[in-house]
């Protein structure tokens, strides 16, 4: 068989055309997965669960023996499901979803659950159940979030792919400061993840983070709704056509992004330009900023007020202050303060800014931004023991390209386009319609024969080391 490090370097599609071939048989697949977690894990921290046992033998499928991992925001059947919280530190999911189910039958092996912010609601992956999980491109600084454990893992060579979720630029973030492919579906393209709902819950996409395109594109076949008729199915091809892309720098706040974001975005523009596309920039939609972050947080607060309700009820006793961050109670207290108004205004926000911004890119194939703002931030810059206030002032200032997608409900993604000589990558964002998946599936294609990422690999990866 090939050394584990050599099997590191390659994506999930190659790695399961070996074990169809019998080059490598399943079991040494995943032994050596489980060699590379435990030769980095360690000092990243990316993941929290790991499964030593054996596995049945995969189902066979298109990713058959691949070994993979689950963020900790969905559940596993046996595995501990904590959504990175010390209020659910010893649950165990009891069962799949949907979802889950669509994974196993594709053949793909769970080695384990990768970190996540507490219910995923940062966009730095630091909890106080399981600690800070570190990039590693540069260890001072955040793999961001949520996601940030499946794309410190994937950059780090762990595994080829691994499961993510975006309610906000939780999948795309991530795969940019980490220097992979980040693709976030329009809402209800994929099979249900969850096993409630509400109305965050309605913003957020489960994918995954890769590091090509084509595994990217495979996952989403696997994993798509196919009872509407509108499944993409397997995108394999790069986009034959020119595509006119609307842009624009500043974010929801009206900010510019900082210098070395500028000068990776101007390089993507004269990128696409090269390659045939009309960029045209254009004024940013008339979105009220200050009006969406706070109904984004609005909504967040709801769904965690429901959980909390769910276990008050359930264990006869009232959740304490010491089983949830300092950062989730206060988006409980704030929305519990605000009364019973509170939801269906934030609902009315959304309404307000998801017209105003399909007005403005109505006329466009594509949609390009920064993914986000400033350059990868350091680990603390988004720690959940600072206020409510000063989170969300640094987490608008930061994520300020991303959230309107969720709540739009259109597909986006980060592509891995400039990798600075030192520090952390910094990603290229891209939007475009409800439903036009394909679009930017094939647009990422050309951007990735265009600019090959695959052999850029973080210092502390396993091929590098």
């Amino acid at each position: 068989m090939k050394d584990f490090a050599s099997l590191a370097r390659l994506d999930a599609m190659a790695q399961a055309e070996l074990c169809a071939r019998g080059e490598v048989s399943a079991s040494e697949l995943y032994d050596a997965c489980l060699a590379r977690i435990d030769a980095l894990n360690p000092l990243l921290r990316a993941v929290v669960t790991v499964v030593r046992e054996r596995p049945e033998p995969a189902k066979p499928g298109p990713l058959s023996g691949v070994p993979f991992l689950v963020k900790d925001v969905i559940p596993w059947p046996g595995l501990r499901w904590s959504m990175g919280s010390r209020l659910f530190a010893n649950n165990i999911a009891p069962t799949h979803t949907p979802y889950g189910d669509r994974l196993v039958e594709a053949g793909l092996v769970c080695a384990g659950k990768t970190a996540t912010s507490e219910f995923g609601l940062l966009g730095s992956t630091e909890t106080l159940l399981e600690g800070v999980t570190h990039n590693p491109w540069d260890l001072g600084r955040s793999a961001a979030g949520s996601s940030g454990g499946s794309a410190a893992a994937v950059a780090a060579g762990l595994v080829p792919l691994a499961h993510a979720s975006d309610g906000g630029g939780s999948i795309r973030i991530p795969a940019s400061v980490c220097g992979l492919f980040g693709f976030k579906p329009s809402r209800g393209r994929t099979v249900p993840a969850a096993l409630a709902s509400s109305d965050f819950g309605d913003m957020t996409s489960d994918h995954c983070i890769s590091r090509s395109v084509r595994d990217s594109a495979l996952f989403l076949s696997i994993t798509e709704d196919r009872s509407d008729g509108r499944a993409v199915g397997f995108v394999r091809d790069p986009i034959a056509r020119k595509l006119r892309i609307a842009t624009w720098t500043r974010t929801l706040m009206g900010e510019e992004p900082e210098p070395a974001v500028r000068r990776a975005y101007d390089d993507s523009v004269a990128l696409l330009t090269e390659l045939g596309h009309t960029v045209e920039p254009i004024a940013p939609p008339a979105l009220d900023g200050a009006a969406l972050g706070d109904a984004f947080f609005i909504v967040a607060g709801a769904a965690i007020a429901g959980v909390v309700d769910m276990m008050d009820r359930m264990r006869g006793e009232p959740v304490q202050r010491t089983e949830l961050e300092p950062f989730t109670w206060a988006l409980v207290d704030t929305f519990l303060a605000r009364g019973p108004e509170a939801l269906p205004r934030a609902r009315a926000s959304f309404a307000e800014g998801v017209r105003a911004y399909n007005e403005a890119t109505r006329a466009y194939d594509a949609i390009l931004t920064p993914t986000i703002a400033t350059e990868p931030w350091r680990i603390g810059h988004l720690s959940p023991i600072l206020s409510r206030e000063e989170l969300i002032a640094r987490t608008a200032r930061a994520v300020g390209y991303t959230p309107i997608q969720n709540i739009a409900g259109c597909p986006a993604m980060s592509v891995p386009l400039h990798f600075p000589d030192s520090g952390a990558p910094i990603g290229t964002h891209f939007a475009a319609a409800y439903q036009a998946d394909s679009v930017l599936l094939g647009l990422a294609y050309q951007l990735e024969a265009a600019r090959p990422w695959k052999d850029r690999w973080a210092p502390y990866s396993i091929p590098r080391l």
